[in-house]
């Protein structure tokens, strides 16, 4: 269930960040309200991403994309699976060859 919840959360983040990518809104200066994009500010998806300042506030309601803390966020996420990736592959090789 966790997997799956995780998974929605980050198709909802997904489809928040194209959203004002789509829109043009990546600085200050070309923010948008997110009622104009169609996008909801009440789910976890959007909270992780303001959170992570990714979506930044940039007054009177308006929000932007900063491209840079999105990239970052997600390379840091590929990197945490990478690690669990290697975790997993070495307590296999200690569980099934090296405690022989």
């Amino acid at each position: 269930m966790g997997a799956a919840a995780a998974a929605v959360i980050e198709l909802r983040e997904r489809h928040i960040v194209a959203a004002f990518r789509d829109a043009g809104a990546t600085s200050e200066s070309t923010a948008r309200l997110p009622q104009d994009l169609s996008i909801g500010t009440h789910g976890a998806g959007w909270r992780i991403l303001r959170s992570n300042a990714v979506v930044r506030d940039a007054g009177d309601g308006r929000f932007y994309l900063d491209v840079q803390s999105w990239e970052a966020v997600r390379r840091g996420r590929r990197r945490r699976l990478l690690i669990l990736g290697v975790l997993v592959l070495a307590f296999a090789y200690w569980y099934l060859v090296a405690r022989r």
